[in-house]
């Protein structure tokens, strides 16, 4: 199975160059069947690499660009009357696909965005009382623009709380910015991009995931953590059991990609900003900022 992960990360780097962490936070998410936010300024590789995650999985892709007058009926589909059989015949929108890109999320009204929680939660949509399950596996990445720019709308904290976690690319390093510069166009290489994990083998591999161990030390190390952030004063509003187990899953799939069976205190420390860094209100707006005060206080034990 190892040999899939690693091939997968090695074509991926060739795409999103100089951003091997966080590549490999992406791919845990994947693994730990999360859904995944990528939070940063237009135009360093959000949707360049949503769009090559998809290729290398082999899965079913569809991007769906989020206006201000997007409705949900343009997300989850409607019904349609048929004059020749008098009935009415439901025609299914984007969200029937195993990827989907919701670009720009946060340029969409909170009406737009509610019509994502169902489908990320319990991977199925209710139209018209009538509930459709959503193909599978079934994965949603987000792409948001900071807040402080023109025509956006913030999240909801319930629908930030269904990303399992949050990414910022940030700018490429020199020699990755050169590279990109005097290199092949990122669509091209992504269209030739042979799929490295199919879906049936993602599938085996997120089975494996949840396998892996997490003694009853570790346990107590990450509900230290989530009784820090709800009793310091640092955080306006603590991490919520969900989030926990979002913690716990990611650190297993983290501790998976370094071929262990068994969750260690560094998993959970690697993932800990890209988990709790949406889903706690401080003074900052950077991830490793924002739980710096825990990897600080709170001991692994």
């Amino acid at each position: 199975m190892q040999k899939y992960t690693h091939q997968l990360l090695e074509s991926a780097n060739q795409i999103i160059l100089g951003k091997e962490h966080k590549i490999r936070l992406a791919l845990c998410c994947l693994l730990a069947r999360g859904h995944l936010l990528i939070e940063d300024i237009p135009g360093v590789g959000k949707t360049t690499l949503s769009h090559t995650l998809a290729k290398l999985l082999g899965l079913h892709y569809q991007r769906i660009q989020f206006t201000s007058d997007i409705l949900p009926a343009d997300i989850l589909g409607s019904s349609v009357f048929d004059s020749k059989s008098h009935e009415f015949t439901f025609h299914s929108g984007s969200i029937f696909n195993q990827m989907i890109l919701a670009d720009e999320i946060n340029r969409a009204t909170p009406k737009a965005q509610s019509a994502l929680l169902e489908a990320m939660e319990e991977y199925q949509v209710t139209i018209e009382g009538k509930t459709y399950p959503l193909p599978t596996p079934f994965f949603v990445i987000a792409t948001q623009n900071p807040s402080h720019q023109i025509g956006t709308f913030p999240l909801p904290e319930s629908q930030l709380d269904r990303f399992l976690m949050r990414i910022e690319l940030g700018y490429p390093d020199p020699k990755a910015e050169r590279a990109l510069l005097t290199g092949q166009s990122r669509h091209t290489l992504i269209e030739s991009l042979p799929v490295q994990l199919p879906p049936e083998q993602l599938q085996k591999m997120q089975s494996l995931v949840t396998q892996v161990h997490a003694s009853d030390a570790l346990l107590d190390y990450c509900q230290a953590i989530i009784n820090f952030t709800r009793e310091s004063a640092d955080y306006h509003c603590g991490l919520s059991p969900r989030a926990g187990l979002a913690l716990l899953s990611a650190a297993k799939a983290w501790a998976f990609l370094d071929q262990r069976d068994a969750v260690i205190p560094e998993d959970i420390q690697a993932v800990l900003p890209a988990v709790a860094g949406h889903r706690l209100r401080s003074g900052h707006n950077n991830s490793e900022a924002i739980v710096a005060p825990i990897l600080n206080k709170v001991a692994a034990l």
